[in-house]
């Protein structure tokens, strides 16, 4: 129908228990986590498969700069996607490098590239890719935790810990990162790992 909006579309493409998710608005497309390293392969075969051409995944982020949400990263930019990045997480992409061991099969993650915003930015940047939704901070798994809250209540949490699930957490953290997420609008959860869920 002429004038009718295009609807929202998420989908998983991750691999080895750790969500990879594609969010859609008609052909406007924005990785959130962007896949283990030396698994490039596996998630260029899992987006040919569900008819989801790399190319149209113009940018992407990782929730955080650990092996399995931001391993792929470089490959992905040597791809033509646009890594964003918050200047909280800067400090933390050359931590990738210390802990990659060979096995790993890591392509060291370019510094000089990527698009830096930030949180207070992100609203512009995200409208300007067809999203409407902001970042937020959310440390508790990581300092350099970053969420997308989209304004029809989608979150994308990375890691971030659930407040019954903490161990080694600071609680206190960990729940204001929660408290800002419903703040934010969340009302559904798509983790790094496990099911989608209710906020």
């Amino acid at each position: 129908m002429p004038g009718t909006a295009p609807k929202l579309s998420i989908m998983n493409v991750g691999h080895h228990s750790t969500n990879t998710w594609v969010v859609s608005v008609g052909r406007s497309r924005l990785l959130a986590d962007l896949g283990w390293w030396g698994h490039i392969g596996l998630l260029e075969a899992d987006l040919k498969r569900k008819d989801i051409p790399l190319k149209e995944i113009t940018h992407g982020f990782a929730t955080h700069y650990h092996g399995d949400h931001a391993g792929a990263a470089q490959d992905l930019k040597n791809r033509g996607m646009k890594l964003i990045v918050t200047p909280e997480q800067l400090p933390h992409i050359e931590g990738l490098k210390r802990v990659a061991k060979p096995a790993d099969h890591y392509t060291e993650i370019s510094l000089h590239d990527n698009l830096v915003v930030p949180i207070a930015e992100s609203r512009a940047l995200l409208k300007s890719l067809g999203f409407d939704g902001a970042f937020v901070h959310t440390p508790g798994h990581s300092d350099d935790s970053i969420s997308l809250v989209l304004d029809s209540g989608e979150a994308f949490t990375g890691d971030l810990t659930m407040p019954m699930m903490v161990g080694n957490e600071d609680a206190a953290v960990v729940e204001r990162s929660w408290d800002l997420l419903r703040e934010a609008g969340a009302t559904q959860v798509y983790p790094g790992h496990g099911p989608v869920r209710p906020l």
